[in-house]
């Protein structure tokens, strides 16, 4: 388990989707769950809110984790977008749609690519 994972594991749900909404906002972090209900996910936020499913958590944490790595090195607005845009990485597919396909391993192939990529992009403008 790495570092990450075992952080996200530590953050409980409630404290998780504050983050993740807070980045991405509610809409965004609803659908990429793949639930119906717009914005649910300002309810599951609160203290005595319902909790989502088993599978929308694993989705949240999925998606946690890759926002971490994102905005840790790129920033808050670039994750944003990068989770929002076609991503050639995902055969031109969004990544909040990999997210809500429980597409895991493409995301993180996705993210990896995406980082190496732009570590090369620095190292080529210096």
């Amino acid at each position: 388990m790495s570092m990450l994972d075992a952080q996200a594991a530590e953050v409980g749900i409630r404290e998780l989707v504050r983050r993740l909404n807070a980045g991405l906002g509610v809409t965004l972090v609803g659908g990429l769950t793949g639930s119906p209900v717009r914005g649910i996910s300002s309810d599951w936020q609160k203290v005595n809110g319902p909790e989502p499913s088993p599978e929308a958590q694993q989705r949240l944490r999925l998606a946690h984790r890759v926002w971490r790595i994102i905005s840790d090195a790129e920033g808050e607005h670039v994750a944003r977008l990068w989770f929002i845009g076609s991503n050639p990485w995902l055969n031109d597919d969004s990544p909040v749609n990999a997210t809500r396909e429980d597409r895991a391993e493409d995301l993180i192939h996705a993210q990896d690519k995406s980082q190496a990529n732009s570590h090369v992009r620095a190292t080529l403008e210096i």
